[in-house]
């Protein structure tokens, strides 16, 4: 099974985040993250929503029980080694030489230079793309995790159409054109 580092940017958008990690628990990536990135997104997201801490924590506890192995550690001796446009992200890096992942999933694709990244055998994939390269090794995974997704929706339930709908708004539109073969499903 493939690795992934997750960057905070990718988890900050709730359904997106949501998303993904159904996509792992169907066993279809191991998602990969540190202290630092999960620090990140849920600093942002604070900044602008103070009232939801305790679900975020609560959302961090359910994320650490899920995929125990995870989260990173041990990586910040590589971190002082590697130039990136953004030194800040070199945390990111770090972490996904140190798990050997094989793709960092982001939407800062220009912080992460392909010839840095070829070095060390990682690529970068906006999600989208990433969730395409899924699609043509387990697509029944990508199906399913789409159906668990969609189950949580119950307040207000969204139509198949209305879900698919707000996955497109998170950036999966090559995403959802796979899953519109399968909406009856969904």
């Amino acid at each position: 099974m493939i690795s992934a580092v997750l960057d905070a940017c990718v988890l900050y958008p709730v359904h997106l985040r949501d998303f993904l990690l159904w996509l792992a628990d169907r066993n279809s990536f191991h998602p990969r993250w540190t202290e630092e990135i999960l620090d990140e997104w849920t600093r942002n997201l604070l900044i602008k929503r103070p009232e939801l801490k305790e679900r975020l924590e609560q959302t961090r506890r359910v994320m650490a029980i899920k995929f125990p192995h995870s989260l990173v550690r041990g990586h910040d001796y590589i971190i002082s080694m590697l130039q990136l446009p953004d030194m800040k992200d070199r945390h990111v890096l770090a972490a996904a030489i140190h798990a050997k992942a094989k793709f960092i999933v982001t939407f800062n694709l220009d912080d992460f230079p392909k010839s840095v990244l070829e070095f060390h055998g990682i690529e970068t994939l906006c999600p989208d793309d990433f969730v395409l390269r899924l699609i043509r090794q387990v697509p029944i995974l990508v199906v399913q995790a789409a159906m668990k997704h969609h189950s949580e929706f119950i307040r207000p339930p969204l139509s198949a159409s209305e879900y698919l709908a707000m996955l497109e708004r998170q950036g999966l539109s090559q995403t959802v054109a796979f899953l519109r073969e399968h909406e009856h499903r969904i």
